[in-house]
């Protein structure tokens, strides 16, 4: 065992692996390129605002008490997780409202009202994504990569059940009628940055992460898990340098680690070294074209990116006592959006918005008789289509004139706002073409496709966060670090 791991990026992959190592006796380092840690967790303050810049939407809660009990300690000393409800709040383009609960009666109620025949097919389809879960997590979240011999483990009797020759769109179609509840359920593909439309049915098991187990919010802010993580990697005696970009990963000629080359011209030794930096980024920028050929880096480049987004992070001098913490405004054609996204690699020309408000939670977010909106909208990533840098201004025009159709004219209430696009993402996180989750899970076989969290090429070198397996969103990205700390202590 190396008497040092390098860790490129602290995002919460690399602060998850940090921590478990430093708990097992490892002398960890951090290399952070930016002046704060939390990768795509960002934190923004100005004017007497804050806004959480990325993540969102907290789900899997038993995923933070069993990293923080498995370094001893309780997860509430570090983290206040409290229940959001109603989780998200729909809002449809003919005026339908629609609040998502984990109270499962108030959910029938409203789903009544929609169809009748949808309350025994929502229920249908609970029983179907808690099935999917079941027999999905152990191979495809919970343990190493996926592959041919995981398949072979499964039960023949449940392979039919795993469902992935349909899309995600097909297979919801086949339990409610509603198009407005076909509608809600399809959304979960975004949480992968795919489309319903095109991802396989199997990912249905992403609603029932959230429709059954409830929605988390930490008080403070969604930036806190990355406060609680850092503090606990100090009180581990995890090293952290912020404002430290690597340069170049060294190897040796038979493609072993030796360590990693620092802006400043530095070299660090080390025979371990995990990168918490999308992996295509790490191929194109971090090893010698000797060491992983060009072949092979646009064998990796070539395939479809998940979305990208564009967020407006506004300071809004009213209060909108009909909007929740999180808030949905649904587009009247789904499926020409994600054609726009990902047929045509351009922004929707009319999109579904996403609007947060922390403010709902924790009121000194804004001040009095304000509210922090944190916007987001998906987008194509980077690509030749569209030109971010001269065409952004206009884009934000569109949401705003969207929001308006919803009776929400802001303009003449916006006291202070930034905005970010796909470009900035990729420069702020080194995101290949700036997407959210990496490759596009709108194939059967992402799951096979995404880059191991081992590398198979370069001996010592291991991936961690969104871009590896398990995937993306704050969980998997956790679980990915559980499952390169066991990794690399094996080794």
């Amino acid at each position: 065992m190396t008497s040092i791991i390098i860790i490129i990026g602290g995002g919460i992959g690399g602060l998850t692996t940090a921590i478990r190592l430093a708990a097992a006796g490892q002398k960890v380092i951090i290399y952070e390129q930016n002046a704060t840690l939390g990768g795509k967790m960002g934190l923004v303050q100005q004017d007497g605002f804050r806004w959480d810049s990325g993540p969102s939407v907290i789900t899997m809660r038993p995923v933070f008490e069993e990293l923080f009990a498995s370094v001893g300690r309780r997860l509430e000393d570090y983290l206040t997780l409290q229940p959001v409800e109603p989780s998200t709040r729909y809002f449809y383009p003919d005026g339908t409202v629609f609040n998502v609960s984990r109270d499962l009666a108030a959910m029938a109620q409203q789903i009544a009202s929609l169809d009748r025949r949808d309350v025994e097919g929502y229920l249908a389809f609970l029983a179907y994504a808690a099935r999917l879960y079941r027999l999905t997590s152990p191979a495809f979240i919970y343990n190493e990569p996926p592959s041919w011999r995981t398949l072979a483990q499964v039960s023949p009797l449940d392979v039919r059940y795993i469902d992935p020759f349909r899309t995600m769109q097909q297979a919801i179609d086949s339990f409610v009628h509603s198009p407005h509840l076909r509608q809600l359920l399809g959304r979960f593909a975004t949480y992968v940055g795919a489309s319903p439309y095109q991802a396989p049915a199997t990912l249905n098991v992403i609603a029932h992460v959230e429709l059954t187990e409830g929605v988390w919010y930490p008080q403070g802010g969604i930036y806190a898990i990355a406060e609680a993580l850092t503090r606990l990697a100090h009180e581990l005696g995890v090293e952290i340098h912020l404002n430290h970009a690597v340069q170049k990963i060294v190897t040796s000629p038979d493609h072993q680690v030796k360590g990693v080359v620092l802006a400043d011209g530095r070299v660090i030794y080390s025979h371990i070294v995990i990168a918490n930096v999308d992996v295509a980024t790490v191929y194109q920028k971090l090893l010698l074209p000797q060491v992983i050929s060009p072949r092979h880096i646009a064998r990796l480049t070539e395939l479809e990116p998940s979305c990208s987004g564009f967020v407006l992070l506004l300071g809004i001098a009213k209060s909108h006592p009909q909007l929740a913490h999180h808030n949905i405004f649904f587009s009247g054609d789904y499926r020409r959006e994600f054609s726009d996204i990902f047929e045509h690699g351009r922004p929707p020309d009319e999109p579904t918005i996403y609007v947060a408000i922390t403010a709902k939670s924790d009121p000194d977010h804004a001040p009095p008789g304000h509210e922090n909106w944190f916007i987001l909208v998906n987008a194509p990533a980077i690509n030749n289509t569209y030109d971010w840098t001269t065409q952004a201004p206009a884009y934000r025009e569109r949401i705003l004139d969207r929001l308006a159709t919803f009776g929400l004219e802001i303009r003449p209430h916006i006291q202070t706002e930034q905005h970010l696009t796909p470009l900035d993402l990729a420069r702020l996180t080194g995101a290949h073409r700036g997407a959210l989750y990496g490759l596009s899970a709108n194939s059967r076989w992402t799951a096979f496709r995404r880059p191991h969290n081992r590398d198979p090429r370069v001996r010592g070198l291991y991936f961690v966060g969104g871009t590896t397996h398990p995937g993306g969103g704050v969980p998997m990205v956790m679980l990915s670090g559980k499952l390169v700390a066991r990794l690399v202590l094996a080794a």
